[in-house]
């Protein structure tokens, strides 16, 4: 009988262990490389290798013998993709966001070849602004575009950033953070990453500062934004307490939780 501990079955918990790992590569491996990655003997991977590949969860390629995610493990991973709603999970705690932190919370998804707000809280202290559903906000100049920016693949954004470097080119001032430059705004996408949120300050809407963070997918690219929105300017600093919510409350709605 397979040993218990106070959650689950131990030698269930190692086997899935298994399969965790190997859905987190990029490709097939070997029988060798799978158990020392995972810190377990060569032959207790191979049963569990074989009993995977039993049920469709894994397979063993012909010729190299390496071993990868099976049909079934695909269907395992559609069937949750098609259980998570990302607008709608997050959009559900969007009140309590703008309540905690006392500033407005926007959740804005990428349409209309831009960010668009799709869903509004004002804080206690309403915002005042021109902004509301429907908004959609610039890709290089709001906290809001620049999570897109930075966790976005670059197909669907291509076209928006190319328009919006011709604008800069003919007036450099509306980039009064960072140079409108392809090189420049890479870097910027890179810092943006690191730091796992972006904002901006009043140079863009004056009296007003954002903050925003992504809600990551399985593959690590945004499905929807969550900006706050506020006057006070520390409020969007790294150790603000609005910021450390933001960054958990998109964890919490996040497949890959990798915000900082």
């Amino acid at each position: 009988m397979a040993e218990e501990n106070g959650s689950g079955l131990k030698s269930l918990q190692a086997a899935l262990g298994v399969l965790t790992f190997m859905a987190r590569q990029s490709g097939p491996l070997t029988l060798s490389e799978i158990a020392r990655n995972c810190g377990m003997p060569v032959s207790k991977v191979h049963r569990y290798l074989a009993s995977f590949t039993q049920a469709g969860l894994a397979r063993q390629e012909g010729r190299s013998g390496r071993y990868d995610l099976g049909p079934e493990a695909m269907q395992l991973g559609l069937a949750a993709l098609a259980r998570n709603d990302f607008v709608n999970r997050t959009a559900d705690g969007l009140p309590d966001l703008a309540l905690d932190t006392s500033m407005t919370a926007l959740l804005s998804v990428w349409a209309n070849e831009g960010a668009t707000v799709v869903r509004w809280e004002r804080s206690v202290s309403p915002t005042v602004t021109s902004m509301g559903l429907g908004t959609t906000l610039p890709l290089l100049t709001s906290a809001t575009g620049r999570v897109f920016l930075a966790w976005s693949q670059k197909a669907p954004i291509q076209a928006t950033l190319d328009s919006e470097l011709r604008r800069a080119a003919r007036n450099p001032a509306l980039f009064p953070d960072v140079a409108p430059t392809r090189a420049s705004i890479a870097r910027l996408s890179g810092e943006i990453r690191e730091r796992g949120y972006a904002t901006v300050d009043g140079q863009y809407i004056p009296g007003l500062v954002a903050a925003a963070a992504p809600i990551l997918d399985w593959q690590g690219e945004v499905q929807a934004a969550v900006t706050l929105v506020g006057v006070d300017p520390a409020s969007v600093l790294p150790n603000a307490p609005q910021v450390q919510a933001l960054l958990a409350f998109c964890r919490g709605r996040s497949v890959v939780r990798e915000i900082a």
